[in-house]
């Protein structure tokens, strides 16, 4: 019996803010799921969010015994389009192995209560309208199109 409940101990998921030593297994993280090695914009986002992030920005990871299984990022930002502040998520991935077990579930709930406890009433997010995958995620966690419409202009190509 002993042993089972080691083995759930170590599979159970915590939520915390991201430290240094948590970047190398976001950074992994993100290629794996992107295809992409950003080492650079990894520590320029930690800078701002991870060690600069307090109040009103929020980088945090869930982890798994020892390994980081996903990670959330957002900042309340306000009166941008004539919007009240609201709190935004811009990054959110969980490792595909860890998937279909609530760590999306967790994050999204962590970064959402710290955005409440400043007073913020609105979550945003955008994503790729072809990503199938991040759409049915927050369409499970209750988000549904919102009353600003995205737009967008290639920079460079002629009109």
């Amino acid at each position: 019996m002993q042993r089972q409940g080691a083995a759930a101990a170590e599979t159970a998921v915590r939520v915390r803010a991201v430290r240094r030593a948590d970047l190398p297994e976001v950074i992994a993280l993100d290629a794996t799921v992107t295809g992409l090695h950003k080492a650079d914009y990894w520590q320029r986002v930690y800078r701002r969010y991870g060690v600069g992030g307090q109040g009103l920005r929020h980088f945090l990871v869930a982890v798994a015994g020892s390994r980081v299984v996903g990670f959330v990022i957002g900042e309340v930002r306000d009166w941008e389009f004539g919007s009240p502040p609201c709190g935004w998520v811009f990054a959110i991935d969980v490792d595909p192995r860890a998937r279909q077990k609530g760590v999306g579930s967790q994050l999204l709930a962590a970064v959402r209560e710290r955005f409440e406890r400043v007073g913020v009433r609105i979550l945003r997010t955008m994503l790729a309208s072809d990503n199938q995958l991040i759409l049915s995620f927050f369409r499970s966690q209750g988000l549904r199109a919102g009353r600003l419409i995205p737009l967008e202009l290639e920079i460079g190509v002629p009109r």
